[in-house]
């Protein structure tokens, strides 16, 4: 299936999305934050709690002086590896506990603080390019279906009965596992430490979690002869955090947007963007792929309205990813069918939007999220839209396909439930499989002329925002008609210049 849109379009429209991202590129060189350092911290092996509960990164961090912090916190930790010579762990520990300060060993020069620290990089470095490579090894022994890959979420807040739901869908078909987070922790300024058993509406994203989930699947992934994906959630104040954290413990995706958490849950945009490129770095070294939100704005404003919005949304994301280093390969724009059902020719518009993207996008593997806005318990019509959705995400090829659910709407999903929702796909995929290769769309038809509609607003949209500036036009509602202040939101305060002798070693090694 081929549209024939306007490549010059397409074209200009990328060249709007570099000169909305020059800016905001520009602020992210000036400026860092305080799950920057944080990550620096974990990246190095620092882990745990102190007493209180407190992680030991956040506990360095908020010690350290301003001029101190505006350097950076890993010349100033590298100075106490140097003089106390304990291994970063054990020497976090000691911090947090209050056994030694920070302010002890200023006098260590600052190169062989810096040599010290860089030492250590170069192994946590190494530990993700190993997990990169256990990955492809384990692609290659264990092949997936072809996509779209079907994409199962698991979310009770336990991660032991996470773990058996996962095994349980991954049996019954499914490629990918994505374990929600617990409500509201994205709004947690820290990381919780541990094994946890209870959530609410989703489990949290710890480090422990991750490394149990992922040994459940890679043990499911032998045993059925295909490898098993597992996705979390890098959004929120711990961005940068979760994204290290993952790629240590050998995640396949995560869900990491440009300004989902600005739109959708009111934190500070410069913190966003500062967040989002380093974490994006490490995405790209480990070579985790994320999953964007341009499907949230569709739950929140009408979706034929906002199409233009989502797609302006793909291509600023895809921009600023290329600037932190990511291939197309790993970046997994994401849409929604999220058209009312009751609308004449919706399906139509569905697939105009899916081409269009399939198109403009053809190396990114696009996600595609099911109906969720217009789903209204009547079990019977849900699982036919979901039916439709699962045929225009064939069609189209997309490639990370989230399965619809027939209960959606009215209470967490069961087992049950999931696996007909598995069994929906399964049969929609390999019925249709070659669909979208044998049609040819009306030249000037519908869908064509849609698409193009689309792709002409985009445009424009782009050119608005370009000339506006994306901070001031995200404070004018110019996505999914949210408004928020530049200096405004959550976290706003754990954002800082950096001083001219500032130093992150992984970004320098990774640039």
């Amino acid at each position: 299936m081929e549209l024939q849109i306007d490549r010059k379009a397409v074209t200009r429209c990328r060249k709007s999305a570099a000169a909305i991202a020059d800016p905001v590129q520009a602020f992210i060189e000036r400026h860092s934050t305080v799950s920057v350092e944080r990550s620096v911290l974990r990246l190095l092996g620092v882990d745990g709690v102190d007493a209180d509960g407190a992680p030991v990164p956040n506990a360095i961090v908020e010690s350290l002086e301003a001029g101190e912090l505006a350097r950076g916190v890993a010349v100033t930790f590298g100075r106490a590896l140097v003089k106390t010579g304990l291994e970063p762990n054990a020497l976090g520990e000691r911090i947090a506990s209050g056994a030694l300060k920070l302010a002890e060993f200023r006098d260590v020069p600052k190169d062989t603080a810096r040599d010290a620290v860089t030492g250590h990089a170069r192994k946590a470095l190494e530990r993700l390019r190993t997990s990169r490579d256990e990955r492809h090894e384990l692609l290659q022994r264990f092949p997936q279906l072809p996509p779209p890959l079907l994409y199962m979420i698991v979310a009770t807040g336990n991660i032991y009965e996470d773990r058996t739901a996962a095994v349980a869908a991954a049996e019954a078909g499914a490629q990918i596992i994505a374990v929600i987070r617990s409500t509201g922790q994205s709004l947690l300024d820290f990381v919780p430490y541990g094994p946890t058993t209870e959530g609410f509406g989703g489990t949290y994203a710890t480090q422990a979690n991750f490394a149990i989930m992922r040994a459940a699947l890679d043990e499911v992934s032998r045993r059925l002869g295909r490898y098993v994906m597992l996705t979390n959630y890098a959004s929120g104040l711990c961005m940068p955090e979760i994204a290290a954290m993952a790629a240590l413990e050998r995640l396949d995706m995560l869900l990491n947007d440009s300004m989902y958490g600005i739109l959708f849950r009111d934190i500070n945009m410069k913190r966003t963007f500062v967040d989002q490129h380093f974490s994006r770095k490490l995405n790209a070294a480990s070579g985790i792929i994320i999953n964007t939100g341009e499907d949230n704005y569709l739950t929140t404003a009408d979706a034929v309205e906002q199409a233009p919005a989502v797609l302006a949304s793909q291509f600023i994301n895809e921009e600023l990813a290329h600037r932190a280093g990511m291939p197309d390969r790993q970046i997994g724009l994401g849409d929604a069918y999220e058209i009312d059902p009751n609308l004449e020719d919706g399906f139509l518009l569905e697939v105009a939007q899916a081409q269009l993207a399939r198109q403009i996008f053809p190396n990114s593997p696009l996600k595609y999220m099911p109906p969720t806005k217009h789903m209204t318990g009547d079990i019977f019509k849900g699982h036919l839209v979901d039916a439709m959705f699962n045929l225009t995400s064939v069609m189209t090829g997309q490639t990370i396909h989230l399965c619809g659910i027939l209960t959606e709407a009215i209470h967490t999903p069961f087992l049950g439930d999931r696996a007909l929702s598995l069994e929906n796909a399964r049969y929609i995929m390999k019925t249709a499989r070659h669909f979208g290769e044998d049609i040819v769309p009306k030249p000037g038809g519908r869908i064509e002329a849609r698409a193009n509609d689309v792709l002409s607003e985009c445009e424009i949209l782009l050119e608005r925002v370009a000339a506006r500036g994306l901070m001031q036009a995200i404070e004018a509602g110019t996505f999914a008609d949210v408004k928020r202040s530049p200096d405004g939101g959550r976290g706003f305060e754990g954002v800082f210049a950096r001083g001219t002798d500032y130093w992150n070693p992984f970004e320098e090694m990774l640039s």
